[in-house]
């Protein structure tokens, strides 16, 4: 799979930008993503969905078993407050998806 054309993700990006004014379709290094006030609060990846949760945030209390911090980079540790979602986990994308845009609107 490509990072085109993952329908749960196409989904997620028509709700969105539907629903909410402040949100588009937008880019995270190169990657499909959704934008609120000019900020990236999700994307989509090969694997998986990237959200921006905030520093706070804990997977394992959310019961995700398969996330991990977004570390893009081979030189420097991760992105502080996002998480990499992988696509076994597709049904909590959408409620993630919501979180992120929650705390992004608080940035």
């Amino acid at each position: 799979m490509d990072d085109q054309g993952n329908p749960a993700f196409e989904r997620i990006v028509a709700q969105f930008t539907a629903a909410h004014a402040d949100v588009v379709a937008g880019k995270m290094m190169s990657a499909p993503g959704l934008k609120c006030n000019d900020k990236v609060f999700a994307f989509h990846t090969k694997d998986g969905m990237g959200f921006r949760l905030g520093p706070t945030f804990d997977p394992k209390a959310y019961g995700l078993r398969e996330a991990a911090p977004l570390n893009p980079f081979k030189t420097k540790g991760p992105l502080k407050g996002w998480y990499v979602v992988n696509a076994n986990e597709i049904d909590q994308w959408e409620g993630l998806a919501e979180q992120a845009l929650a705390f992004t609107r608080t940035l």
